[in-house]
């Protein structure tokens, strides 16, 4: 059912936006930017129902939560960068779109570190392990 909502606002959106592009295109660009903040919503709101999941594997594994924390916002910088990158490309500032990737991969580059820090100590207590 939500995918019919997600999909109806999408398709909702993109007719206005483009009946309203020949006589307002001001206005166009609004009723764009609406209907994406307003997807965005829809789909946070869908993912935080599910944040809880990812709470209960914590607690199962015995995966220290920082790290599923971490790995969470990872996904979700990659997500709203992607999204960001290319609201602004809709726009024609592919220029900015690109560099806006590349500051959300550095983003995502130093949020790894602790997780890749985390994996070598693993590593090194298992060889400890098996000498």
């Amino acid at each position: 059912m939500e995918l019919l909502q997600l999909v109806g606002v999408a398709f909702v959106t993109a007719v206005a936006a483009i009946l309203l592009k020949e006589t307002k295109p001001e206005l166009s660009f609004a009723v764009a930017i609406a209907g994406s903040i307003i997807l965005l919503l829809l789909a946070l709101e869908l993912l935080r129902g599910s944040m809880g999941v990812f709470s209960e594997i914590a607690s199962l594994t015995g995966v220290d939560t920082a790290l599923i924390k971490t790995l969470l916002k990872m996904v979700g910088i990659g997500y709203l960068v992607e999204f960001s990158a290319g609201v602004l490309s809709d726009f024609g500032q592919n220029s900015l779109a690109d560099k806006l990737v590349f500051a959300g991969k550095i983003l995502i580059l130093l949020l790894a570190v602790p997780i890749v820090e985390s994996v070598l100590k693993l590593i090194v207590q298992l060889l400890g392990l098996v000498q």
